[in-house]
């Protein structure tokens, strides 16, 4: 549903929600329920487009029983494993079974207070709101070390976020640098085609996708492991060792499907020099090293040094600015597609009524 942009005479909606996927249209379902005026604004030119933009073989870890937002159960078998295109797909959907209101091509460049609440620039033009929910997920600026710039320019180097299939690689070695779940799901289908070394910090643990015939996490919610709080003794632990689901790195490197070395701390020509002193000569490296905040057009005071959102369960010390979508926002299911919901409904029923 295209909406057109605010103007200066228009009366100012009651929530903008910044960012159009999962966890913006949780909160516009939320939003459209309470009977808020509200508009969420999506950097991308179609719902879905960043999911349609992943590694051609992404597949979600949790099965579509567990990857519905409120309101539209995931199409077909409750128990499958859901590719990266449904997940698109899904939130398109999504949007056309609510008619939410989505403005497309419409990034945020500039967020600032105003005597009656914010307003916010894009290339589309301008909108006012009483209340911000800031829902632009996770994953926004590519994270490489410094050293990366000293390796020789003959190595390929990508980060995950830039990879799509085997053949972006030249043939031969390859170092991952990074184990989590993208780091190793990446690892095992470069393995069939090419020499690959994975190097780790402090190795993290795994759990397979299925135990006993049921899915992992049907498990982990039977435990209560879903829902134990972010700020918990038991919650901050969780978070230092967040496990891997369904590729063991360390069964593959048993039955020499690939390698594994120490974390790398610098390069020497085509070589990366892993923190016990050895060198790994690669044709080309995959940088699953991860993200960093990128905020720098939110000029509202709601940021730490490091760029991070300063929140309690996504409320922030400004009154009318909130963040949804966040890993732990609240729980380990805050960072599941089919957990974000419950956090929106919280947030908007406690803060937004």
């Amino acid at each position: 549903m295209r909406v057109p942009p605010d103007d200066q005479s228009a009366a100012p909606l009651d929530v903008l929600v910044i960012g159009g996927g999962q966890a913006g249209l949780a909160a516009g379902y939320h939003l459209q329920r309470a009977g808020r005026t509200f508009c969420i604004l999506d950097a991308n030119a179609r719902t879905g487009d960043s999911w349609r933009a992943r590694y051609d073989s992404l597949v979600l870890f949790t099965p579509a029983k567990r990857s519905a937002l409120p309101g539209l159960p995931f199409p077909g078998d409750p128990e499958h494993y859901p590719t990266k295109d449904e997940v698109a797909d899904y939130l398109h959907a999504y949007v056309q079974a609510f008619e939410l209101p989505v403005a497309h091509a419409s990034p945020v460049l500039h967020l600032q207070a105003t005597p009656t609440g914010f307003t916010a620039d894009t290339p589309q033009g301008h909108w006012t709101a009483r209340a911000v929910v800031v829902a632009t997920g996770p994953f926004q600026t590519p994270h490489t070390p410094a050293f990366a710039r000293t390796l020789a320019p003959d190595v390929v180097q990508l980060h995950s976020s830039a990879y799509r299939r085997p053949t972006d690689l030249p043939p031969g070695r390859v170092v991952v640098v990074g184990s989590g779940n993208s780091g190793a799901q990446i690892a095992q289908e470069l393995s069939r085609t090419h020499t690959v070394t994975v190097a780790q910090g402090r190795p993290q643990p795994a759990l397979p996708q299925r135990l006993l015939g049921r899915d992992i996490f049907d498990g982990l919610s039977a435990l209560g492991l879903l829902e134990v709080k972010a700020a918990s003794p038991l919650g901050r632990v969780l978070q230092r060792r967040d496990p891997v689901i369904g590729t063991n790195l360390r069964y593959l490197s048993r039955t020499r499907q690939l390698r594994l070395a120490p974390r790398i701390v610098g390069t020497a020509g085509r070589a990366l020099i892993t923190e016990d002193g050895g060198h790994l000569e690669t044709e080309s490296v995959l940088w699953a090293t991860g993200f960093r905040p990128n905020y720098r057009w939110l000029a509202v005071d709601v940021l730490n040094d490091q760029g991070q959102p300063m929140h309690d369960g996504g409320v922030t010390r400004v009154p009318g600015v909130f963040f949804l979508g966040l890993p732990w926002q609240r729980t380990r299911n805050s960072a599941l597609l089919g957990g974000v919901g419950q956090d929106a409904q919280r947030l908007i029923d406690r803060h937004l009524l």
